[in-house]
Formats: structure tokens, C-alpha cells, sequence
């Protein structure tokens, strides 16, 4: 009598149990991975948004002498210019808080007092009010531990841009940037500080664990009771198809119209099953949906932060302009110029290489910038109304190295490597001449960056053709007659060329942005 062998599991069984237990592995492995990225990139984000806006309002509150004054404990009368300007800045920006404090005690933490308190109009419409240096900080608004960090921050004369995270009871979890202000003896005075809330961030990411968790076990427990009853037409079929959609998909991440495309095909393949199968064909579509959503999102997200750096430059830009008397719109016509000449080169077929579309979008947002080193010297020289000596000529000459410092920081802090890097060349080789007879690093002919080639003839046409306090404006027959003259002596020929060929084009800009024009 042959012996009696116990019946194994069944193929489609042992299938089933091993394709749900990998794709429940892998559902929870890409979670966790997922999240994890998540997290990390957000934390990053806003760390370095937080970064970049402490940085900027640090350069205005060093530009105040703030640490003097949190030091002597006065209120100069630029001290509400000073709140004006971080008025502004938390006002283009996405900061909750941006303040600054001192401890009136040293060795007390909770002898924490406000130095300034930055308001959004809205804030101030809505009933808040300004907070004055010397006012002490509401009981409860740090954590001891937070206290204790600002305090050794100071004690120790800390001099980069610090995070933590911080909970209060009355605003929730926060993220801090902090930074320590020094007075002019260089001793620790007091903490510029913003904060970002990051209360909604934390519940969002819980939210999107526990959703994807619950769904990755309930669509694993389905898919295996479906196995295991239909292995063949009712399952691998659809998989299959539904399987190239989704690589279709993921192969065109990054592309919008080509996932949009991916979409609709995954929608006509209309499997209506209500099964497994057709769960997971509705949970892909829905989940490439909202994938493409996002990721539409994120690009948007993405061009509202370029809009804010954008702003950003801009108001940097005409921070200089509106301490130079004789400026006027002289960023505005630059720029125009500029474009001008970039839209010149390219018709003519000249310096084909560097002229790509994102260098001349580059050249063209940052030439707001090219006098942003004029913000380093004094109102003395800038404003001077008659000829400067040839010591307050190098003083004024330095605008164009302290530009270039500026910027460099700008890209170590903030990235963006791209346009900042043509604002960097403009902002430090503007004044170099074709002959290498220019300052301040006496380059010559294509030496010097395009970019700074370019503003070069933008910027003294603009200075010839515009009145100063030591001069009027010169006639633009006569403005012309001297840039031709200088052409391959201090300027690029090939930019003088076409600047004068495209001239009923600068006479638009110049009647429009000066109102009236220099007499012929």
C-alpha cells in the first residue's frame, strides 16, 4: 500500500503568498524610503530658506550697526528705517517670525528682552503692533532648552547661521534660524532670529505614512485573495498592461505634458474589472494623477521661489538705487539695454556658443545687480555733486570688488549658480575695457565675461545720456558719437554694433523709462 503523502500547497497559492508578502516588502520599503526623502528634503528646504533669509537680514542689520545699538541700549533715528527694510523682507518672504533679542542678563535665560520685531502690514492691519528694543519677551515663548542654545550661541561669539527646532506652547513647533549680532568692537550683542512653522509639515508627513501604510496593507491582502483565484486572464493579463502604462509613466517623470500623456493612457485602457485588479488599476491611475499634480505642484512651487529670488535681487538692486541720487531708473534701462544688445548678438550670429536661451534669461534678471557693490560706499562719494578726488575716485572704484564679494556669498549661501554667476561677473568686471586698460583687474578683450562686455556699453550709455549731479545729460547724437569712438578701445566692437544698429529700439526704452529723451 503506497504510502499516504500530504498535499502540499498549491502553485497559484505558493504564488500568491510569496507575490503579496514582496509586494507588501516592497510597499513598506519604498514608504519608509519615501518618507524618509520626504522628510529630509523638506527639513532641507526650509533650512536653507531659513538660511537665506537670516543671511539677507543680517547684511541689512550689519548695514545699520545694529549690535551698537542693542549694546548701548538706543533707538538711533535709523533705527525705524532699519525695521522698515525687515519689514520688507519678511514681507516678500515665508518666514512666521523675524526678530531680534538680547538676554538683559547674561547669565539669565529668562532675562530675554526684544531688540526688534519685524511686522507684515497685513500683521499691523490685523492689530499688531510694533515691538521696541528693550521690551522683554512674553514668558513662554522659548523652551529653557531653546534659551540655553541662544545663550551659548552669544556667550561664545558664535559667527555662522544656526537652526534647531523649538515648541512653545502658544505657537507649536517651530523651526529657528538664529545668528549672532556683534557690535563694533566686535563683541556678541544680542540674536537676529527668524522662524518658520513647521506644525503643518510634521502632521502632513504622519498623514502620508499612515495613509500609504493602510493602503499598502489592504491593497496586499486583496491582490493575494485574487491570485489565488484567477492566476492567469483575470490577473496577468491587466497587471501587464497596467504595469507598461506605469513604466511609461515613470520613464517620463520630469517631463509634464509627456506624464499627462501617460495619464490619459492609462485611462483608456478603461479595465473595469472589479476585482483586484481593477483596484489596482484605479489606484495607479489615481496615484499617477495626483503624482502629476504634484509634481505640477512642485514646479510651480518651485517658480514662485525663483520669483522669490527674483525679488529678492530686485529689492537689493534698488536698496542701491534709491541711495544714489543720480540713478533714477538707471537699473530698469540697464537691463533693457542689456536685452537689447543679447537679442543683437544672437540675430548676428555672434558668440553663438554663450548664447543659449538660459544664459541671456540669466544675463538679462540679473543686471539689476551689476552695481549692488555701490552699497559699501558712503553716501559722501555717491552723492557728491561736483568731481571726486582721485582717492575718493579708488574708493568709488571698489563698488566693483565689493560687488563680486557680495554675490560670491550669495552663491555659497544660496546656490544658483547660474544667473548669480553672470550678476558676479557683471557686478565685478563692468568697468574693464576692451584695450585692458579698464579696472580692477585690467582684462582685455574676451577675458572679460560676455556678460560684462555687454553692460559695459549698457551702462555708460546710460550714464551719458542720463543727467548727475556733476553733469547733465548729454545729447544722444553726442552719446552716440562717444561710444562709436570707443568702440574696441573700451568696448566690445561687436556689442557697439549692433547697440547702434538697434537704435529706434533704445530710443523706445529711453522714452519710456526717462520720460522725455536728450535732445538730438
Amino acid at each position: 500500500m503506497e504510502k499516504m503523502h500530504r498535499r502540499g500547497l498549491s502553485i497559484k497559492l505558493i504564488a500568491a503568498v510569496y507575490s503579496g508578502i514582496a509586494i507588501f516588502g516592497l510597499a513598506i520599503v519604498v514608504v519608509l524610503i519615501g518618507y524618509h526623502l520626504f522628510g529630509i528634503n523638506v527639513e532641507r528646504s526650509y533650512e536653507k530658506y531659513a538660511t537665506t533669509v537670516l543671511e539677507y537680514a543680517y547684511t541689512v542689520s550689519e548695514e545699520y550697526a545694529f549690535g551698537d545699538m542693542i549694546a548701548a541700549r538706543e533707538m538711533p533715528e535709523d533705527y525705524e528705517e532699519m525695521r522698515e527694510h525687515l519689514n520688507r523682507i519678511k514681507e516678500s518672504s515665508d518666514i512666521g517670525y523675524l526678530y531680534a533679542i538680547y538676554f538683559e542678563d547674561p547669565e539669565d535665560i529668562h532675562s530675554i528682552t526684544y531688540a526688534i520685531n519685524a511686522k507684515t502690514r497685513e500683521e499691523l492691519a490685523g492689530g499688531g503692533a510694533y515691538t521696541y528694543l528693550g521690551t522683554p519677551c512674553e514668558a513662554g515663548s522659548f523652551e529653557d532648552e531653546t534659551l540655553v542654545t541662544l545663550q551659548q550661541a552669544l556667550k561664545s561669539g558664535q559667527t555662522e547661521c544656526a537652526l534647531l527646532e523649538g515648541y512653545a506652547e502658544a505657537y507649536g513647533h517651530m523651526l529657528n534660524g538664529y545668528k549672532v549680532i556683534f557690535d563694533s568692537t566686535g563683541q556678541p550683542a544680542g540674536l537676529l532670529c527668524v522662524e518658520i512653522d513647521i506644525n503643518n509639515i510634521t502632521g502632513e508627513m504622519n498623514r502620508y505614512a499612515r495613509d500609504i501604510v493602510l493602503f499598502a496593507a489592504i491593497f496586499t491582502l486583496v491582490v493575494t485573495g485574487v491570485y489565488i483565484f484567477s492566476i492567469e486572464h483575470s490577473v496577468i493579463d491587466p497587471i501587464a498592461k497596467i504595469t507598461r502604462a506605469a513604466k511609461d509613466f515613470s520613464k517620463n517623470i520630469g517631463d509634464q505634458n509627456a506624464m499627462d500623456e501617460s495619464v490619459q493612457k492609462l485611462a483608456r485602457l478603461d479595465i473595469r474589472t472589479h476585482n483586484e485588479v481593477g483596484d489596482l488599476y484605479r489606484t495607479v491611475s489615481k496615484m499617477e494623477m495626483d503624482m502629476a499634480k504634484q509634481l505640477s505642484d512642485i514646479r510651480q512651487y518651485a517658480e514662485k521661489t525663483v520669483k522669490m529670488q527674483d525679488g529678492l535681487m530686485v529689492l537689493m538692486a534698488d536698496m542701491v538705487e534709491t541711495r544714489d541720487s543720480d540713478t533714477g531708473t538707471h537699473i530698469q534701462k540697464t537691463a533693457a539695454y542689456v536685452k537689447i544688445i543679447l537679442d543683437g548678438l544672437k540675430r548676428k550670429g555672434y558668440y553663438t556658443e554663450t548664447l543659449t536661451p538660459q544664459y541671456m534669461e540669466d544675463v538679462v534678471k540679473s543686471a539689476p545687480l551689476h552695481d549692488v557693490g555701490k552699497i559699501n560706499i558712503s553716501d559722501t562719494i555717491l552723492n557728491k555733486p561736483g568731481r571726486l578726488s582721485p582717492e575718493e575716485y579708488e574708493v568709488m572704484k571698489s563698488h566693483t570688488t565689493w560687488g563680486k564679494k557680495i554675490i560670491d556669498k550669495a552663491i555659497r549661501n544660496v546656490g544658483g549658480e547660474s544667473y548669480l554667476k553672470e550678476a558676479r561677473n557683471m557686478a565685478a568686471y563692468h568697468h574693464e575695457n576692451w584695450n585692458g586698460k579698464g579696472y580692477p583687474e585690467g582684462l582685455a578683450g574676451e577675458e572679460i565675461p560676455l556678460s560684462a562686455r555687454i553692460m559695459a556699453v549698457a551702462d555708460v550709455f546710460d550714464a551719458l545720456t542720463s543727467q548727475r549731479v556733476y553733469k547733465p545729460a548729454f545729447s544722444l547724437e553726442e552719446a552716440v558719437r562717444i561710444i562709436r569712438e570707443d568702440k574696441g578701445i573700451k568696448f566690445d566692437p561687436k556689442c557697439v554694433e549692433v547697440f547702434l544698429e538697434a537704435m529706434p529700439e533704445v530710443q523706445e526704452v529711453m522714452k519710456r523709462l526717462n520720460g522725455n529723451m536728450p535732445s538730438p
